[in-house]
């Protein structure tokens, strides 16, 4: 598949986009306090839904076009709210959350034409050993992903550092969905794998603006579409974890948009 050209953003842009990653701090942050046994993931998206339309903005994610094409299959939710096994593109619904569970939020938002895109894993209650060393061991791949974008350097660096990292630890990363370039669209060039060769990719550039996101799973890396045609979960039914930043080269260096 032949990419569109990678559209680098000016300083007063990446203002713009910074504003939008705001908000979609806010939203993350102000999860954490819903994160309790019993709350249904409905209630989640209520919130999410609520808190950016109060700062002036529209949720990116809500209506956004299903690969078909068939508008009846748009997504139909502000947020994704994918639990344990699920990996990304969960619907949120009537489902409760349980003692024990690990919850993916993904949070996109538009704000004066500008798009911000972050997820964070969630702890409901007390979860396992198993489950809090693979969302530490997600975050620690996001940190490592970042640190790995240099000027004049290829963009591949970036997933070789995360797959490195996640690999040693014997966890592995999802191919099959990966990271991307962000702007004015949603998804624009360039893909952001979250493995291969540090010696892949375009060279990096002032003005590059990426969401970044492992998504890290405990079993193997193949995954499956449920038949909602959006939820996308483990193979083999182990836990999954996704962390995610949008960030920016600038001329003073790498910026998180989507931080506090």
């Amino acid at each position: 598949m032949i990419q569109r050209a990678i559209r680098l953003k000016t300083a007063p842009e990446i203002k713009k986009m910074k504003r939008a990653g705001r908000i979609v701090a806010e939203v993350l942050e102000g999860m954490e306090e819903l994160m309790r046994p019993g709350v249904r993931t409905s209630k989640l998206d209520e919130f999410a839904e609520a808190t950016i339309r109060s700062r002036g903005a529209i949720p990116s994610f809500k209506g956004y076009p299903h690969l078909s094409g068939d508008p009846r299959k748009a997504f139909p939710a502000s947020v994704c709210a994918s639990l344990n096994d699920e990996i990304v593109h969960g619907i949120p619904s009537s489902r409760v959350l349980r003692e024990g569970d690990i919850i993916g939020i993904d949070c996109g938002v538009i704000l004066d034409g500008w798009h911000g895109d972050a997820a964070r894993t969630y702890a409901v209650g007390r979860i396992s050993d198993e489950a809090a060393a693979l969302m530490e061991a997600t975050r620690e791949a996001l940190a490592r992903g970042v640190a790995a974008i240099q000027v004049s350097k290829p963009l591949g660096r970036v997933g070789h550092a995360i797959q490195s990292h996640v690999e040693s630890l014997g966890y592995s990363v999802v191919r099959e969905f990966v990271g991307h370039g962000i702007g004015a669209d949603m998804h624009e060039a360039p893909n952001v794998p979250n493995h291969g060769s540090a010696s892949s990719g375009p060279v990096v550039e002032v003005g590059l603006v990426i969401a970044i996101e492992p998504m890290v799973n405990a079993g193997g890396f193949e995954a499956r579409v449920d038949g909602d045609g959006w939820t996308v979960r483990t193979a083999d039914g182990s836990l999954s974890a996704h962390f995610e930043h949008t960030v920016a080269v600038t001329e003073r260096g790498v910026e998180l948009l989507t931080a506090l």
